[in-house]
């Protein structure tokens, strides 16, 4: 299992002239197609996925009031690795092949702490998450288009005392909904130095889907490689991670995807001549160092060095790449989603897309 922290913070002869005509017409309608199946246009209407996020967290609580014995048997045989891995890993209660855990999990069923956020869990999410179910059912069709073969996960909600936001495993992704309790949360400021507010106001309902979707990506279907030591393969990777969700969330607002707030946005595109101006003038692209270049793919309030009165937005190569990317799309429709992802060229996708802002 892999426990995500999203905030911290990746494709070829026509020997008559009615063959050309031909070619050029068949070519020109492909374009088309390939255009209109980018986006919101695609019509994923057939594929036949239906997302149930179950409620781990409601079967778990059982253990509560109910022989632990029992119920720890009923809750393997339902969720399998996902069981093992959340009181083993997550909890770090103990193997549960010993059910000497179940002593650790009684003091935290009894604890105030625990009641407390179960209270406040259940209030904002009473029953199923059926907004968050429509929005990972039409996100997993589209990913089902681009990807057949495509076998989609689980979805399991759980709590975890503020340790994990999401978790990907063995066929499921879970979500860990104490940390979508809202902006205002009154859990999130006593959790402060491990979760600034700029990282914290993202803890809300509308980021689940955005942020399952970008787990599998990330953690499952596109992880980065080890081989991606330079800025610029950084920049291109999440580039194609950020365009891959604006292909499959094609209705979440940018801001979302990225996660910056409206000005951050604004001041990205105000001053996108300047951000890859400094990156060229300082000899960025290819720096390898990851402290030199961690200050533009990590999160933080702002990007140093950059913007007066600490206006600039933070991760801008990651921004920067993901300009590069949806402009190398924009001069290469023929290319698919797929062919993009599989693409680890990334001087090629820089060369190609003749990103050249002012």
């Amino acid at each position: 299992m892999q426990i995500i922290f999203n905030f911290d913070e990746s494709i070829k002869m026509i020997p008559t002239t009615y063959k050309i005509k031909h070619f050029f017409l068949i070519f020109i309608i492909g374009l088309l197609l390939t255009a209109c199946s980018r986006g919101k246009k695609i019509d994923v209407s057939n594929i036949p996925i239906t997302v149930k996020i179950e409620r781990f967290d409601h079967d778990f609580d059982n253990m509560r009031t109910k022989p632990m014995g029992p119920q720890a048997t009923l809750l393997q045989k339902k969720y399998g690795g996902f069981y093992r891995d959340y009181v083993e890993q997550i909890l770090q209660a103990g193997n549960i092949n010993d059910t000497a855990y179940f002593n650790v999990l009684r003091p935290v069923f009894s604890g105030q702490a625990y009641n407390d956020v179960k209270h406040d869990v259940d209030a904002m999410y009473p029953g199923t998450l059926d907004k968050q179910e429509a929005e990972l059912t039409d996100a997993f069709k589209r990913i089902k288009y681009y990807y057949p073969q495509k076998n989609m996960p689980q979805i399991y909600a759980y709590f975890s005392g503020f340790k994990a936001q999401t978790a990907v495993g063995d066929g499921y992704f879970g979500i860990g909904l104490d940390m979508f309790l809202g902006a205002d949360s009154r859990f999130y400021p006593a959790l402060i130095e491990t979760f600034p507010h700029y990282i914290s106001r993202r803890f809300t309902p509308e980021n689940i889907t955005p942020r399952v979707v970008e787990g599998i990506a990330r953690e499952d279907m596109f992880p980065e490689s080890d081989n991606d030591k330079s800025l610029l393969s950084k920049m291109i990777y999440n580039g194609k991670i950020l365009y891959f969700m604006d292909q499959v969330l094609p209705n979440v607002p940018d801001t979302v995807k990225i996660g910056y707030t409206a000005p951050q946005l604004k001041w990205c595109q105000s001053n996108e001549g300047q951000i890859w101006g400094y990156f060229l003038e300082e000899n960025l692209l290819y720096e390898t160092d990851y402290q030199k270049i961690q200050n533009y793919l990590n999160e933080a309030p702002f990007t140093p060095g950059l913007g007066e009165h600490n206006q600039s937005a933070p991760k801008l190569a990651v921004w920067a790449g993901w300009q590069i990317v949806k402009q190398y799309m924009d001069k290469h429709p023929e290319v698919t989603l797929p062919q993009l992802m599989a693409d680890g060229d990334a001087q090629k996708i820089l060369n190609e897309s003749k990103y050249r802002p002012k």
